[in-house]
């Protein structure tokens, strides 16, 4: 059975069994006491608003899913004919990054348009924007990470936070980079580890040809968290300095 087919049936479930439940109502109507009526219509109310967000949350995450699959897709070269016909791309590959970007943001962008202020939403406009930054559209991306970051919460908004300063440094705007990244640091929380915006700020100092911040930014790294993953690149960065 078909997605959408499975959709309709959850949704014409829903509608008989109001339906039913309203002819059991107005048939008993002159036995039903006032109260007994009133939860009635209330846990109707409650069930269909559930019974619509189920509905409403398995057509986002459908969507999304969609969305990741082309966006994961294989990048491989094009097979060439047989008898001199013309290459052909192989169902479900893209020819190369850029492609299968330009292919996947759409779809991205259609989850968050049909679905704002959901889970699926807010990860689907991420992703947005990380497509839109390697499609080298650094300022479209940094309005959706800005909307993520005031919006959506918890690690979403910590990611799309380091997302905007991703969309400032491509821009080449850096000093704008290194303040986004500096508040982040001065107020760490348990959505992003500070080792990694550390070297986040590490390197946008250095693009910024702030080559005494940016050793410094390496070197608490190697100080402040010697296990860190990232304290040999950050031994090595600070070294290249």
């Amino acid at each position: 059975m078909k997605r959408t087919e499975r959709h309709h049936l959850k949704e014409n479930e829903i509608a008989h069994w109001v339906l039913d439940a309203k002819m059991q109502i107005e048939a008993n109507k002159n036995t039903i006491a006032y109260g007994a009526l009133g939860l009635l219509v209330i846990a109707l109310a409650v069930f269909g608003t559930m019974a619509w967000r189920s509905v409403s949350a398995s057509r986002s995450t459908a969507l999304l899913a969609d969305a990741m699959t082309v966006a994961e897709s294989p990048v491989t070269a094009p097979v060439a004919g047989q008898a001199g016909g013309l290459p052909s791309q192989p169902a479900g590959t893209y020819p190369s990054d850029r492609a299968r970007l330009e292919a996947a943001l759409p779809k991205f962008q259609a989850v968050y348009a049909a679905y704002p202020g959901s889970a699926a939403g807010y990860v689907a406009q991420y992703r947005a924007a990380s497509a839109l930054v390697a499609l080298g559209r650094a300022d479209e991306a940094l309005a959706q990470y800005r909307a993520v970051s005031e919006q959506a919460g918890g690690v979403m908004a910590a990611m799309a936070k380091l997302g905007m300063a991703d969309a400032q440094l491509t821009a080449g705007r850096f000093d704008d980079a290194v303040a986004g990244l500096k508040a982040l640091v001065a107020n760490p929380g348990d959505d992003l580890p500070t080792d990694g915006v550390l070297m986040q700020l590490g390197r946008a100092y250095r693009l910024a040809g702030k080559t005494s911040e940016a050793r410094q930014s390496f070197q608490r790294v190697v100080d402040e968290f010697p296990t860190s993953v990232y304290a040999t690149e950050a031994r090595r960065e600070r070294d290249s300095l």
